[in-house]
């Protein structure tokens, strides 16, 4: 059982991608860069290829209960927060999983007890090739982040 779990611990560590708190959340998220795992990015900035799907994996603990979680995803270019089309603004329900990873629970979600989002953003081929900051959220019906994470990417053909 040891072994079955070191290994779950190098694993979970190998697949992280380096990224930093959001400045407005209020809190510290402990450990935010094991929790994670955009892609196959491990260091910013993360390569977001042109008209493919990038895997979104965060794990997360809300500190109340909740109900209801939508996705809020932007792009900050020259100060003026873009969203991403089809991720911004978008039910994060379908895509919450227990501790387990595999059982679903869409969004009654009790206060202390782990969850994973699991999702894909699809990187339009209309986007720009730029350089920017990507601000991540899951956010409650009343507009609190109950997640958060901003990670410097690059949009690239």
């Amino acid at each position: 059982m040891k072994i079955v779990l070191a290994v779950l611990c190098v694993v979970s560590y190998v697949l992280a991608t380096e990224v930093r708190q959001c400045p407005n959340l209020g809190r510290t998220i402990d450990d935010l860069s094991n929790r994670v795992q955009i892609g196959n990015c491990k260091k910013p900035p993360c390569r977001l290829r042109k008209d493919t799907n990038v895997a979104v994996q965060i794990k997360f603990k809300p500190d109340r209960d909740i109900k209801s979680l939508k996705t809020t995803v932007n792009a900050n270019i020259l100060g003026i927060e873009f969203p991403f089309v089809g991720v911004d603004g978008t039910s994060a329900c379908k895509d919450i999983y227990k501790e387990d990873g595999k059982t679903k629970v869409n969004c009654d979600l009790k206060a202390g007890e782990e969850y994973y989002f699991k999702s894909k953003i699809e990187v339009l081929k209309v986007y720009p090739r730029l350089k920017t900051v990507v601000h991540w959220a899951l956010t409650d019906d009343e507009g609190k982040d109950v997640t958060c994470f901003e990670v410097p990417a690059r949009i690239t053909n």
